[in-house]
């Protein structure tokens, strides 16, 4: 039986900072569903990074500036709405809006239009390499992908849903995003997961922010300088770490 590593969303899934900028991608369709799409100025589409977002949706302008950084260092990058144009941010601050009865049917219909939308996209971009990363409600999409030999590389920030199973069956290679304080991914199950990674030698790679919460990676606050250089830094990682396996990866 399988042990629960991160669990479901909590409270701090709700809290952000509206990030300031303009996004420069475009709205298309795989396999019936909306993908935000942002390409490298050159236009060079073999390199192509799968995006799972949180609850906020790849719709979200953080989510989307998140993105651009990436298509401007070299990569084509797709992040599919499995919310079918819905965000929570669309309901924070409503009164009496049950933030978990919002969130279930979203968990149960995502994998189904999670399959085929990555299979029209590996149609679209055959001969590309793929990469892939989510953050929080993301992060089991990206652990499914890597438990299989086609993508080079994934990472995750601040997951939830996640057991044991998942980093059991690792494939390719994972980089952690991880915040010190985490209720979905607490410090115990943070260890109990990097056991499992060392124990089945699997290829990882670990940064921990500390004083930093869950949500980082695309909700932090930039006028807190410490916030805003975790935000950063984890873009830069995720950056790097698929560009070193882009090289050297099979």
């Amino acid at each position: 039986m399988s042990s629960v590593l991160a669990g479901p969303p909590t409270e701090c899934c709700l809290r952000t900072v509206h990030h300031t900028g303009e996004a420069r991608g475009t709205i298309e369709e795989y396999a019936g569903v909306k993908t935000y799409a942002t390409r490298p100025p050159s236009g060079d589409a073999s390199k192509v990074i799968l995006y799972f977002s949180d609850l906020f949706g790849p719709m979200y302008i953080n989510a989307q500036l998140c993105m651009d950084y990436w298509a401007s260092n070299g990569y084509t990058v797709l992040g599919i709405d499995y919310f079918e144009g819905e965000s929570i941010l669309q309901h924070l601050g409503n009164e009496g809006f049950d933030w978990r009865a919002w969130m279930e049917p979203y968990k149960e219909k995502a994998p189904k239009l999670v399959k085929p939308w990555i299979a029209e996209v590996r149609k679209a971009y055959e001969g590309a390499k793929f990469f892939c990363i989510g953050n929080c409600f993301g992060a089991p999409y990206v652990m499914e992908l890597l438990a299989e030999d086609w993508v080079t590389a994934g990472a995750f920030a601040h997951p939830s849903f996640l057991d044991d199973t998942h980093f059991k069956s690792l494939k390719r290679p994972l980089l952690l995003l991880c915040s010190e304080e985490d209720f979905s991914f607490s410090t115990e199950n943070r260890r109990r997961a990097v056991d499992i990674l060392i124990q089945d030698e699997k290829e990882y790679s670990l940064i921990l922010y500390g004083g930093i919460s869950h949500g980082f990676a695309t909700r932090g606050d930039p006028n807190i300088p410490n916030q805003r250089w975790a935000k950063e830094h984890a873009a830069l990682s995720a950056l790097n770490w698929f560009d070193h396996h882009a090289l050297y990866s099979a």
